[in-house]
């Protein structure tokens, strides 16, 4: 665990911490370190005091400059902070020298969100997720956390249990990364067979991707009538949580995926794959971005995000921009909002409003999917009635005749053929029929 969490229960102070970064001249570093905040936030952490130094890149022992550590000791002891989080994945000798000089527990950008995906981590596949997220990260900082035993190897004399501890210590990690990888395919063959049925039906798959809260979930629950978590925090859902809605007679499978950050560390993307992979299967994703965000930060997410999708391989998927929270802009907030983005949707999933029209949008992106079709199926027959039902509510109008069953129904393409022989020509609406 790399960052103590406070207990409500037991009344215990948060954790106090201290951040750092190290940015490139001209870089609003303050502006920098808002999201290392945030994140600190989520993990039950105040944060005490902060340090930024403007360099081309971090010193590669001390990650500050020397001058700046003696600052970064004084300022850190008169915060009276607990921990040093670190806006950048240092390297072992770094996070080394840092905890020395500072007589402190440090914890980088990586470690600090995968303590945040550990708490969020629900179901078994997302603790394994995290879990390998986890060794990955660790393996190849096994020699620095050994350190003191690895001097004893190398030679006549000096062969002893460290090498050996520290090898097996390797050898273990490497085999815990074998297994969790196995299970992970294990459970993702089991998404496939789900996904296969869903291609068999021609249900349109949607997922949603976009930064770390900027309301997916609740755009899920607002389409779907779902109730998943949608707390204020950064990485509130880690699992894909799946569910559908039905609009105007045709059905569509909604996926909620893990929110994106900005340098997503490589142990998260290659860790949650089996997550993100639901992005690549999708017929269509749509990018939720978070329209109360000053300009310039709200096309720093897009554009984050859109780096990520390419880095997954899911930028070949037809993408839709969607602006969450315009109940949060005013008029000529959303004016603007049109102009710099014309061909987003500017909805709040928070009050409704746009929903319907994205649902719309929805339906005509999918139009071609599916085929009006009238149908005449014979009372013996019901079991294939109740095969149409299968589809997922795709029958908009029904009567029952001395014939049969007749019925104008909207199929999948795919599904059309199953149903030939009971395709009636030229039937006139049902509704006008009885009349």
């Amino acid at each position: 665990m790399t960052v103590r969490q406070p207990d409500p229960a037991a009344g215990a102070e948060p954790e106090r911490g201290f951040v750092v970064g190290v940015f490139p001249k001209g870089v609003d570093g303050t502006n920098e370190l808002a999201e290392l905040r945030e994140l600190a936030r989520t993990a039950g952490v105040v944060t005490v005091g902060e340090l930024v130094q403007h360099r081309a890149r971090p010193d590669t022992r001390t990650f500050v400059g020397k001058g700046k550590l003696t600052e970064l000791q004084r300022e850190y002891a008169a915060a009276g902070a607990e921990v040093l989080l670190v806006d950048d994945e240092l390297s072992p000798t770094q996070q080394r020298t840092l905890e020395d000089a500072l007589e402190a527990r440090v914890v980088d950008r990586t470690q600090l969100i995968l303590d945040i995906f550990a708490q969020h981590a629900r179901s078994a596949e997302g603790k394994l997720q995290v879990e390998l997220a986890q060794l990955e990260y660790n393996l190849p900082r096994m020699r620095g956390m050994w350190q003191h035993l690895e001097r004893l190897g190398g030679g006549v004399g000096t062969r002893g249990p460290g090498e050996s501890q520290l090898e097996t210590d390797r050898r273990l990690a490497r085999t815990r990364v074998s297994l969790v990888k196995r299970r992970l395919r294990g459970l993702s063959g089991q998404r496939a067979t789900r996904r296969k049925e869903r291609e068999r039906t021609g249900v349109p798959t949607i997922a949603l991707a976009g930064y770390t809260n900027v309301g997916k979930s609740t755009l899920l629950n607002a389409l779907t009538g779902a109730h998943a978590s949608v707390d204020d925090r950064l990485f509130e859902t880690l699992d894909p949580t799946t569910r559908s809605f039905v609009h105007d007679g045709k059905r569509y499978v909604v996926t909620d995926t893990v929110g994106f950050i900005r340098r997503l560390p490589t142990q998260l993307v290659e860790g949650f794959a089996a997550t993100l992979e639901e992005t690549l299967v999708a017929d269509l994703v749509l990018h939720v971005a978070d329209a109360s965000l000053p300009e310039d930060r709200l096309r720093e997410t897009i554009e984050a995000v859109q780096s990520v999708l390419t880095e997954i391989g899911a930028d070949e998927v037809p993408v839709e921009l969607v602006l969450n929270k315009v109940d949060l802009v005013d008029t000529l907030g959303r004016r603007r909002l049109g102009h710099a983005f014309p061909r987003a949707m500017q909805i709040s999933a928070g009050t409704g409003e746009g929903l319907e029209a994205l649902r719309a949008r929805l339906a005509e992106l999918f139009s071609d999917r599916f085929e009006d079709v009238r149908l005449l199926v014979p009372y013996s027959e019901g079991a294939r009635l109740a095969e149409l039902y299968g589809l997922g509510a795709p029958i908009a109008e029904r009567r029952d005749t001395p014939e049969g069953v007749r019925v104008r129904a909207r199929l999948p393409r795919p599904d059309v053929p199953r149903f030939a022989e009971f395709l009636v020509a030229g039937e006139p609406d049902l509704e006008a029929a009885e009349r």
